[in-house]
């Protein structure tokens, strides 16, 4: 497969994976600044730094003002990961890799750019919110059902889920890296009892609270919720899940190309530190320090994964 290709199949579905996290993270600080009636801004900047758009949202705007934030991650187009210019970022790969796709996937695509188009191009008032976020999460697991459901099993879909999985492993690094600290009063507090609803925010951020209720018998505490995020591999989005699946789509291609990259040896490492690990062991290393390495190899193994099978951008 030419690099052009390969990198327009993996951009386009990084790119879907994102705007289906910056919605599940904007719900997530809606609720949790529901319940922090009196510090609501800190949790938007939360929300801000979680989606590691800091430094552009404080050049444009003042303050984390609900709606200033909503609308900079939801609508605008100086943002390059908002939804809206993900979204068209993902459209244009899909049109540049148009005849590697099928005809489900390319509609699924293209209607979920003008849905997204007409969606947002106003302000949304707080009340439409939850809809508009369901919606963008919808519309996500559309675009996916039909990668699955139509899509050879081939390096085409292995580039799609590589994209996937590296953006999705990412994404739940920088919400158990920035909420988990968030919400806790201060060091001492870690592995205590806390407020519930918050924690179960956690878990709704990424889709995990009903999974989490059968998978695990521990209350909603920290090191519970924390594992389950990290290593547990029956979780779809947690960071074992996610490693393993890069792995696995990196093995397919080297089966099918007839030869290792780098990235491939990368990926194995990665996914052996997640491998045989419990939460403890995590915790005396440092939540954050566990975390950040986690966040500073899974992009290493983006940029080498980009300069072996030749992405031209």
């Amino acid at each position: 497969m030419l690099g052009k290709t390969a990198g327009g199949l993996y951009w386009m579905f990084r790119s879907l994976e994102r705007a289906e996290n910056t919605a599940r993270l904007i719900e997530a600080g809606f609720r949790i600044a529901l319940t922090r009636s009196t510090n609501a801004d800190a949790e938007w900047r939360s929300v801000i730094e979680t989606s590691a758009a800091q430094s552009a949202y404080e050049a444009a705007h003042s303050g984390y003002d609900s709606t200033q934030v909503v609308n900079f991650l939801l609508r605008e187009t100086s943002n390059p990961s908002s939804v809206l210019s993900v979204i068209r970022a993902a459209r244009d790969n899909a049109r540049l890799v148009r005849t590697a796709l099928t005809t489900e996937v390319w509609s699924a695509v293209n209607e979920t750019w003008m849905l997204f188009t007409e969606l947002l191009q106003d302000p949304i008032p707080e009340t439409e919110l939850p809809a508009v976020l369901a919606t963008i999460r919808q519309q996500s697991g559309l675009v996916r059902g039909a990668l699955y459901g139509t899509m050879l099993r081939n390096d085409t879909y292995d580039f799609c889920r590589i994209g996937t999985y590296i953006e999705r492993m990412d994404n739940t690094a920088r919400i158990i890296d920035v909420k988990y600290y968030s919400l806790l009063p201060s060091p001492s507090f870690v592995g205590s009892r806390l407020d519930n609803v918050q924690w179960e925010t956690i878990l709704r951020s990424v889709s995990a609270h009903r999974s989490f209720r059968w998978a695990v018998e521990d209350d909603f505490t920290a090191p519970a919720i924390a594992e389950f995020l990290i290593l547990d591999r029956r979780m779809p989005r947690s960071l074992s899940y996610c490693a393993s699946q890069i792995v696995e789509s990196l093995s397919n291609l080297s089966e099918e190309y007839g030869r290792r990259e780098t990235s491939h040896d990368m990926a194995d490492a990665l996914n052996a530190r997640l491998q045989n690990r419990d939460i403890d062991t995590i915790f005396e290393e440092g939540l954050h320090t566990f975390v950040t390495g986690l966040l500073t190899e899974t992009a290493g193994i983006a940029g080498q994964i980009e300069q072996d099978y030749r992405f031209i951008k």
